[in-house]
């Protein structure tokens, strides 16, 4: 992975997800820093983030200093609001030095053009999720959140999420262990796969302007060839893959890896796994 500039992840889920999870996660953000000048995180980092105007959500310190440090040796960070982390704002943007982008946003990555968006309420179908998102999205829920103590908000949010880790043997991350060979509706917890590789195929279709299209919000790892050297990419998640994407540059293709916890990535194959 030699000459390696730009990083793409999704779907970490902290606070959801196990202690050692969050330090092979900071493992590889670490690893990034040595090879990065560009790193997408593209959907919920958190499994909840709310900034009120004097206290943060407990327990991301490490994460959020890890990040303020890539910031510093000048590798530009970006973080896409996710259906979990939407309520993003100055705290990340002014005090660590993201961007954060409320909205999909387009990207010049080690000069490919892309689309990125998490993936929550595009295509088709979801009504009901539509609808929720524009009312947790408005103003008047923001500012009435706001007045929550945050440790009840704080349960709130912890009451209606929906991340859930496979158990057992079906979740192989770590060191010694490939992600899981087949994948299934199960593994996909917002059951949008499909409608969502409709969507990027689109935008890609629509747009000769595009190279590649990024979504996560599926946890399901995937590359997708859509037209001669333009793709469809999901980065998959950190709950059960561990996954991440690495662009070199304007003529190669994204690439799927599997982090493994030795500073050695596997490839993933260009279907998912």
């Amino acid at each position: 992975m030699s000459q390696v500039t730009s990083f793409v992840t999704s779907d970490v889920h902290l606070g959801a997800i196990p202690p050692d999870t969050v330090r092979t996660f900071h493992q590889w953000l670490r690893w990034t820093a040595e090879r990065a000048d560009l790193l997408v995180i593209n959907g919920d980092l958190f499994d909840f983030w709310f900034e009120y105007r004097s206290v943060i959500p407990r327990g991301y310190t490490r994460t959020l200093g890890i990040l303020g440090e890539l910031v510093d040796q000048g590798v530009a960070v970006h973080l896409v609001g996710g259906n979990h982390d939407w309520w993003g704002g100055s705290m990340l943007t002014d005090e660590i030095g993201v961007h954060f982008h409320h909205e999909p946003v387009v990207l010049e990555v080690s000069g490919r053009r892309c689309l990125f968006a998490h993936g929550d309420g595009l295509g088709r179908g979801d009504l009901g999720y539509r609808a929720m998102r524009w009312t947790l999205r408005s103003r008047p829920t923001r500012w009435l959140f706001r007045w929550l103590h945050p440790d009840v908000g704080a349960a709130v949010a912890r009451k209606v999420s929906r991340t859930k880790l496979r158990q057992g043997p079906q979740r192989r991350v770590g060191r010694d262990h490939e992600p899981p060979a087949n994948p299934s509706p199960a593994s996909d917890p917002a059951g949008r796969s499909d409608e969502l590789r409709r969507w990027a195929r689109n935008q890609l279709l629509d747009d000769p302007t595009l190279h590649d299209v990024f979504l996560g919000h599926t946890h399901l790892p995937i590359r997708e060839e859509v037209a001669p050297g333009r793709f469809y990419v999901n980065s998959g998640d950190w709950l059960n893959h561990n996954s991440f994407v690495a662009v070199t540059g304007p003529d190669q293709a994204p690439e799927l890896f599997h982090w493994t916890g030795d500073a050695k990535p596997r490839p993933l194959t260009s279907r998912g796994f």
